[in-house]
């Protein structure tokens, strides 16, 4: 396996959820995720348990980040990778002018190509 080229098409996920969630772009945001995929974790103090279809369809219901004018930012913050299996974190600030985000994606190879199985993440005030 060459673990450079796995790390890029990692990074091309994750950039497909940050671009889709910035613009709003349900579609692209959709791609990142595997069709069975789960997403649970804290808004603020409520606990969410849920698919990530529902956060694409809140996402895709609203306007654009970049045309709401928040400064948006996401960073990568580690990967690791073992055979056919990874797991991100990824860090975002200004999502709908919120505080921070934690994100821990874990991703699963399949049919060759990568996408997020599960996104467990908290709100950092």
């Amino acid at each position: 396996m060459n673990c450079h080229n796995e790390i890029r098409k990692i990074k091309e996920v994750i950039k497909n959820y940050t671009e889709g969630t910035f613009t709003a772009n349900a579609a692209q945001l959709a791609q990142a995720f595997h069709p069975q995929a789960v997403m649970n974790g804290f808004l603020g103090g409520e606990m969410l348990i849920t698919t990530p279809q529902v956060f694409i369809d809140n996402v895709a219901g609203s306007p654009a980040m970049s045309a709401q004018g928040f400064a948006y930012n996401a960073e990568i913050e580690s990967i690791v990778i073992e055979g056919s299996i990874a797991a991100v974190t990824l860090s975002e600030t200004g999502f709908m002018g919120s505080g921070r985000f934690v994100n821990f994606f874990h991703l699963i190879k399949d049919n060759g190509e990568w996408k997020i199985i599960s996104k467990l993440f908290t709100t950092i005030a």
